[in-house]
């Protein structure tokens, strides 16, 4: 295509947009809607998929050692404990540091343990792929010197069933919610294509090839996804911008979860908001004007 045909594909596409307000404000309006609905529901879905993420790695497998075991067989059984397959890390607790946690929790009145502290040594490990901690955990207390291994049996089952599923219905409610968008906005255009399907018909019959015809209308429907993404864009990142620092902190000090930070989240959901505008608008308009081609 030459530069003064595509120049002239432009100049049309933004006069056509000025020359039909109201169509245009009709569109813009329905392409604002379903992608301020989509960037809050993906941002919601972002940080639930997170928290998520955040709790999956917080499980790990304790390894309580047996009471007769020696410093040579705890060393070794860090070592075969290293060398299970699937396991990510190690950190050893000695019966003393376990005796200070319970005075931490429980109050001074443990400290009359210390003389003959009934504890055990403990292993705390956890898996490359947390959904895998059960099987793990098995694997490990099948070596020797050990007393008890714990990971929470019963509940991290219930735990990974419970995000897993939480994963699934977000995925779809996205997908769901991207087709319900995609069928609004397309029929949005299409109503402004068919307002001027007498100038299509009249383009093809004096012989215009059927890409000179769609590419204005491909560009405008560009340009009306970027008008119709600013203002979701502008409101997602305020929004999150307040949300992040009012009520960031304070999820922080209760150590319930963290948001994703700012940056660069904000600019990647902002980014997928002008790109599914964008594709939507062409898409939109690409298969709205087909019809009309066919004179």
């Amino acid at each position: 295509m030459k530069a003064r045909t595509a120049g002239r594909h432009f100049r049309d596409s933004l006069k056509s947009i000025s020359r039909n307000g109201w169509m245009t404000f009709a569109s813009v309006s329905a392409v604002t809607v379903t992608l301020l609905l989509v960037g809050v529901f993906v941002m919601i879905m972002m940080n639930l998929n997170k928290v998520a993420d955040d709790l999956e790695k917080d499980v790990e497998i304790k390894v309580i050692v047996e009471l007769t075991a020696d410093e040579a067989a705890i060393t070794k059984l860090e070592e075969d404990i290293k060398n299970t397959p699937g396991i990510a890390e190690v950190a050893y607790s000695p019966k003393e540091d376990e005796l200070n946690k319970l005075v931490l929790d429980f109050g001074e009145d443990l400290r009359l343990f210390e003389q003959q502290n009934p504890l055990h040594n403990v292993f705390y490990a956890k898996a490359e792929n947390p959904q895998e901690t059960a099987a793990v955990a098995k694997k490990v207390d099948n070596l020797d010197n050990t007393f008890e291994v714990k990971y929470g049996e019963g509940k991290i089952e219930k735990l990974f069933s419970f995000l897993n599923t939480s994963r699934n219905i977000g995925l779809v409610l996205i997908l769901a919610l991207l087709f319900t968008a995609m069928f609004l906005i397309s029929n949005t255009i299409r109503i402004t294509i068919v307002a001027r399907r007498r100038d299509i018909e009249i383009m093809k019959l004096v012989g215009a090839t059927n890409w000179f015809i769609r590419i204005p209308f491909i560009l405008e429907g560009m340009w009306l996804g970027i008008l119709g993404a600013i203002i979701p864009i502008t409101l997602i990142t305020i929004l999150y911008y307040n949300i992040y620092n009012v009520l960031g902190p304070k999820l922080a000090q209760g150590k319930l979860f963290e948001l994703l930070n700012f940056s660069p989240f904000i600019y990647q959901v902002d980014a997928l908001i002008l790109l599914m505008g964008v594709l939507i608008g062409v898409w939109g308009s690409f298969m709205s004007v087909r019809k009309f081609l066919r004179v």
